[in-house]
């Protein structure tokens, strides 16, 4: 038994080396988003606070281009890196809800929201999202869920009524450190609970007649969904 333990953490660890390695190599691609965004980028991980690793960026940028969304609906805020940055690659016409339910962070939002001068396209919502999204009304393109990693399941019937016909649905962090690979035995104690619902939520998208879906193993593991 030990021998097997010992044999599973050195794969998790080799796993984990191999994703360090290639995310760093993929940041180095990446250019800069301007002063504003840079700097608030820096400023967040320094105080550690967890915001799209850059090749998510990268991803982002890319369905951003591809979609053109007209309408984003995010789930998690946090300091307001990630709708910025949505906003500063989308097209012109995009408008972007956001929401957020932890106070410090949805404050500090809506100051680097209205200092990036982008006040009039973004939405800030405070409250919780299971509550929120039942109140907003349908029609988002791309809809981009980076918040409580246990409640993505909770989260999927509203989303599922928010999004077109032909639109994204990017989930981030599944992949929970290389938890969601193994037996929720292995997994700490502390952290079954967000095991269990992650694999429930891939599960769902993946089971879905309503879907199209894949799970990309950068970053922390983002699941991309298209809505047929």
């Amino acid at each position: 038994m030990l021998l097997q333990r010992g044999h599973r953490l050195r794969k998790v660890l080799r796993m984990q080396s191999d994703r360090e390695r290639t995310d760093i190599f993929l940041s180095s691609l990446e250019k800069s988003r301007g002063v504003f965004l840079d700097e608030l980028e820096e400023k967040a991980l320094d105080e550690g606070v967890p915001i799209i690793k850059k090749p998510v960026q990268g991803l982002l940028r890319v369905l951003l281009e591809a979609k053109k969304p007209e309408r984003v609906l995010e789930i998690g805020t946090a300091v307001g890196f990630s709708a910025l940055f949505m906003i500063e690659n989308g097209p012109q016409n995009m408008v972007l809800t956001t929401i957020e339910d932890f106070e410090r962070r949805f404050e500090e939002a809506e100051r680097n929201i209205k200092a990036s001068g982008h006040s009039e396209r973004i939405r800030l919502i405070f409250g919780d999202a299971n509550e929120v999204l039942k109140t907003l009304e349908g029609g988002f393109d791309l809809i981009f869920m980076d918040a409580a990693k246990a409640q993505y399941i909770n989260y999927l019937p509203e989303v599922m009524r928010l999004l077109n016909r032909g639109g994204l649905l990017m989930a981030d962090n599944c992949l929970q450190d290389g938890d969601i690979l193994e037996s929720k035995f292995i997994v700490e104690r502390r952290n079954r609970t967000i095991h269990k619902r992650m694999r429930e939520f891939l599960t769902a998208v993946y089971d879905s007649e309503e879907l199209e879906s894949t799970l990309l193993s950068i970053g922390d593991g983002v699941c991309v969904c298209v809505k047929k």
